[in-house]
């Protein structure tokens, strides 16, 4: 009929119109039934009812000008405006006091540019900041412009909320001096309303709900006095818009004339408990999968903005992730998958080398190939979480690529390296922070007194700063999660996700069939492997046996590196949206010869098994699946500098071709997912 047809259509419409919501809540890892919707436009009102349905909310809040309401909430906002100029200064007492003519000069061109705007010179108001920085470091953090001490504080607190550590407050810098003005509205409230009898309705009209034509009652909003209660279906109209009370839903008047929609039948007692240790919720768990995922990406946020080299802030070479007490992988941001199957056993080796040592405040670096790593330029920040138990909780980990970290050639890339030591510092967990306390002579120590040394070891510490204002940030994050929801609860859906990446690779590997691959690289070598499936207990054995013995070139890739290949592999083939997460090796056995190339002992060198041999990996993986045609096969490496710039750079090539679909030109595939450096 035709009201199937505009029903439909307005289901595709309200189905779009909840998606948006979902995806600025469910996304980030909140629950928007927990939430009131706030409805404005002119025709806002009228699918109200049914978007809040369809997201399981409950309450419904419309202003009097909800028709209106960004043009009248930008009315009645306060006009700011800013001045302000570099610096780069000493922070001392002396510097501080010759800023104050800068200052002065600043507050009157913010007053000059309110009083232009016709903003009374009672309504105006400024407040002055300083960008602080430590010497040596391009992050900037802005303080209140009061007494040094008080600055210093004020700084000091913002860096250890960020970084995890104390600052050198010795070492301070004022970068910036800032002036923002701001021009007062004058005070507003909506006016209050009387109180008014019983709503009557102003007419009756027809409305299509609950698959029928109904009569229904329309009310003018302006007749509602307060405390007016009406049920629906029935139509409020107003100037400015028309609102909808479907079936099921009751509208109250309060005494500002806000109109609160709430529905009357009450479905949040009917839904699972979110202390159950038994059963997921379905909604709870996308949820969480959701709001680990979102930790992770907050990390690399942060990570990305408070990064100084480029290889971490623009080319995006670095990868965060999530991490349960014993190491498993929880959660990542979509950043570096060679990176992100590989850092549980970099966490790992933490807790099997420094488990009862680990303090709140603590945290640890290490690049060791040997112990997770991938090669020697990534190093890996882990910070352990206890919150209020003797033992970490959980563990935040960034993994990075640094510009350099020594070797035989600048940007630690050697195409011709032999051994560790020839490829940069090896770091092995080593203490960055220590209950607080950031280890910087130790770790300039490190960074200067190897074989190869770090070529930019100034550098290299901003770097690690900056990953460990992405560990604060995820713990930041995940204390905000327990807050919300409880620790408790958190725990039990991170079993849930890990146990649902199990499920959903088991009904993967039900579509599969057994195979084997080989890939002869130009050195000779020779990668197999043979991928095997029992049916019965929904499993498979990835067998790398036949692959060439451990090589004296450095095209060995770490054992985690090939761990990290099968984990992207399985999880790519996945169609359902979950995080790749340690469960999805659960049904997987890996089986990889010792001392092969694969899984290489030191001091084995590995620059470039990481970037080259682990796409061969991936190749062989899906061809032995006969999922996907081959890529280039190589991260296409190109690097130069010398002792003061050091640039590296991968190139994008070509994506295989799969069953019924075709391959892709000049895309960074599998194992890498940087983007082009600026020059």
């Amino acid at each position: 009929s035709p009201e199937e047809v505009a029903e439909g259509f307005l289901a595709v419409a309200v189905e779009s119109m909840a998606n948006a919501i979902r995806k600025i809540t469910v996304e980030r890892g909140e629950d928007v039934r927990d939430f009131v919707l706030c409805c404005f436009g002119g025709a806002g009102g009228q699918h109200a009812c049914k978007v809040a349905d369809v997201l399981d909310i409950s309450r419904i809040w419309l202003h009097p000008m909800a028709g209106v309401l960004s043009a009248y909430g930008m009315g009645l906002s306060d006009i700011r405006v800013e001045r302000q100029q570099s610096v780069d200064r000493p922070f001392t007492e002396k510097e501080i006091g010759e800023l104050q003519a800068a200052i002065d000069a600043l507050r009157d061109q913010c007053d000059q540019s309110l009083a232009s705007q016709s903003v009374p010179e009672e309504n105006r108001t400024n407040r002055v900041s300083l960008g602080l920085r430590v010497k040596g470091s391009d992050t900037i953090l802005d303080v209140p412009y009061a007494s040094a001490d008080e600055m210093i504080a004020s700084f000091s607190g913002t860096y250890r909320n960020r970084f995890g550590a104390e600052p050198d407050a010795g070492r301070l810098l004022i970068a910036t001096l800032r002036v923002e003005g701001t021009g007062i509205e004058q005070d507003f409230s909506d006016p209050l309303i009387a109180g008014r009898a019983a709503p009557e309705a102003e007419k009756h009209g027809r409305m299509w709900a609950d698959e029928q034509w109904r009569s229904v009652p329309i009310y003018e909003r302006d007749a509602l006095g307060a405390e007016s209660v009406l049920s629906g279906p029935a139509i409020i109209v107003e100037a400015n818009g028309t609102t909808v009370v479907d079936p099921g839903w009751r509208a109250t008047v309060n005494d500002r004339g806000h109109l609160l929609l709430e529905r009357q039948s009450e479905n949040r007692e009917q839904r699972s408990a979110l202390t159950s240790t038994d059963e997921p919720d379905p909604i709870r768990l996308e949820i969480f999968n959701r709001l680990f995922m979102h930790i992770a990406e907050q990390m690399g946020v942060v990570l990305q903005n408070t990064a100084i080299s480029l290889n971490i802030r623009e080319r995006l070479d670095f990868s965060c992730a999530l991490f349960d007490g014993e190491g498993r992988l929880v959660s990542n941001a979509p950043h570096m998958p060679v990176h992100l199957g590989s850092m549980g056993e970099s966490v790992r080796s933490v807790i099997t080398a420094r488990g009862s040592e680990l303090r709140p405040g603590d945290a640890i670096m290490l690049n060791s190939p040997y112990n997770g790593g991938t090669h020697l330029p990534d190093i890996t920040v882990v910070t352990p979480w206890f919150a209020d138990s003797e033992q970490p909780l959980f563990f935040l980990a960034s993994r990075a690529h640094h510009a350099d970290i020594g070797g035989i050639t600048p940007g630690s890339m050697p195409s011709e390296s032999q051994c560790i030591d020839e490829e940069g510092v090896l770091i092995d967990n080593a203490w960055l922070v220590r209950e607080g306390r950031f280890e910087l002579d130790g770790t300039l120590a490190l960074l200067k007194n190897a074989s190869y040394p770090s070529r930019n070891p100034e550098q290299n510490i901003a770097d690690l700063k900056a990953q460990l204002a992405a560990n604060q940030q995820g713990i930041r994050q995940l204390e905000k999660a327990i807050e919300r929801y409880g620790l408790a609860t958190v725990q039990n859906y991170l079993r849930f996700v890990r146990e649902n990446a199990a499920t959903s690779v088991r009904r993967l590997l039900s579509t599969l069939k057994d195979g084997e691959f080989s890939c002869e690289l130009d050195s000779g070598e020779v990668i197999r492997v043979r991928v095997a499936h029992d049916r019965r207990k929904q499993a498979a054995t990835i067998d790398f046996a036949g692959t060439s013995p451990q090589s004296a070139s450095n095209f060995n890739a770490p054992e985690a590196v090939t761990r990290a290949a099968v984990l992207y592999v399985f999880r790519s083939l996945i169609r359902e949206e979950i995080p790749m997460n340690e469960g999805c090796l659960e049904p997987l056995q890996i089986r990889i010869p010792q001392d092969s190339m694969l899984s290489p002992s030191f001091p084995a060198a590995v620059v470039a098994g990481n970037v080259e041999t682990s796409q061969c990996v991936t190749d062989c993986l899906f061809g032995a699946l006969q999922a996907l045609a081959a890529s280039q096969g190589t991260m296409n490496n190109f690097t130069f500098g010398n002792d003061r710039v050091q640039y590296y750079e991968t190139i994008c090539g070509g994506a295989g071709a799969g069953p019924g679909f075709d391959g892709a030109d000049a895309v960074h595939t599998h194992m890498t997912n940087s983007r082009m450096t600026d020059v």
